[in-house]
């Protein structure tokens, strides 16, 4: 069996400067598989001295949302470090806030190998992985290990723990496991995402539908209010939507979020879409497609919902972006803040720094 050409996280161990001379070499792997050995290597060396390889000193860029005060208005989206083991590691990046997860109840291994493609050509990747992760117990053990806020304990990176169900669960159990997941994450979270729309957890995207939704969201919303008595604190939920939305669906969506309390929304995860790469090698492969091809998808979504929902309801945006340019965008498309992922993946860590640069120096 051939290794495809590929560039995972592993690029994520360079220096800035030598990640362009060095990203021909890291293509060579399989891209699942470098892409454990680069979290297992950003395991092993967070809070060590070998950190200093991969650390950049953080944009300051303070902004308040959904009552969080947070550092810079670039984050890491949730997915890539599924299990939360490197979250001290993705913080000495530089990011204002990252996302872990997403996290299910139990372990499950998620959905048969290959299940990640590259697309070079338009800067995109496919994967149908299908929340493989450790399961609760494990991912709260992890986070809870993790010491970025002890080591910058005035000004810490914000964390978001992003929540899903198992593939094993139905569909019409679904909501007993985003409440087992919220009272597990809940004391440890500064806010928590529940994903409704990854496209490889089979009918998880028919949680977005307006009966659905409503039922959900009120269960939380209950949940949520139960745990902040508990644990004295409220934290914020957000919602993560899908971009394969029209916007009547979206206004649907809108209201549900407000009626429910809902604190923001994350727009968007990956698209089902292959308009922008028909033709190319893997573009048929089932999963959801990111990069360059979900930006524009993504950024209409962030204008319908910005347009429902006003001026003052939070939106993180994420899908695309591969520059500081792509950044702005979504700002000016009406989110708060970005996310990026597939970004990273392409450009190197340097991305993190110059988005977050170009957004100071928009909001300054």
């Amino acid at each position: 069996m051939g290794y495809e050409v590929q560039n995972y996280p592993m690029s994520l161990l360079l220096p800035t400067s030598l990640y362009g001379l060095a990203r021909p070499f890291l293509f060579g792997f399989d891209p699942e598989h470098a892409h454990e050995l680069t979290l297992d290597a950003l395991a092993r060396t967070q809070n060590t001295p070998l950190a200093c390889v991969y650390a950049a000193s953080r944009i300051e860029d303070r902004c308040t949302l959904a009552g969080l005060s947070f550092p810079n208005r670039i984050g890491l989206a949730a997915g890539l470090d599924k299990n939360a083991r490197c979250i001290d590691a993705f913080a000495a990046m530089g990011f204002g806030f990252v996302e872990v997860g997403t996290v299910t109840p139990k372990a499950q291994p998620g959905n048969p190998k290959p299940r990640m493609f590259r697309l070079p050509q338009r800067d995109a990747l496919i994967n149908r992985l299908g929340f493989n992760n450790e399961g609760l117990e494990a991912f709260v053990a992890n986070v809870q290990r993790a010491r970025f806020r002890r080591n910058d304990a005035k000004r810490p990176m914000l964390l978001g723990l992003n929540i899903g169900k198992n593939a094993a669960t139905p569909i019409e159990r679904a909501v007993d496991d985003y409440l087992v997941c919220l009272d597990g994450v809940y004391p440890h979270a500064d806010y928590v995402t529940i994903n409704i729309s990854s496209p490889n957890t089979a009918n998880l995207r028919s949680l977005q539908s307006d009966e659905a939704l409503d039922a959900l969201l009120g269960a939380v919303a209950d949940k949520r209010a139960a745990l902040a008595a508990r644990h004295g604190k409220r934290v914020p939920l957000f919602v993560k939507i899908a971009p394969d939305l029209d916007e009547v669906q979206v206004q649907v969506i809108a209201a549900t979020l407000r009626r429910h309390g809902m604190d923001g929304v994350v727009a968007t995860n990956t698209t089902l879409a292959r308009d922008a790469v028909a033709g190319l090698q893997h573009a048929n492969e089932a999963g959801g497609l990111s990069g360059a091809p979900v930006r524009e998808a993504s950024n209409r979504v962030i204008r319908q919902l910005r347009s429902a929902l006003g001026g003052d309801f939070p939106i993180i945006g994420v899908g695309g972006v591969l520059s500081a340019a792509d950044a702005e965008a979504k700002i000016e498309a009406g989110a708060d803040l970005v996310q990026i992922y597939t970004g990273l993946i392409y450009r190197g860590p340097a991305l993190v720094r110059e988005a977050a640069q170009a957004l100071r120096k928009r909001s300054g």
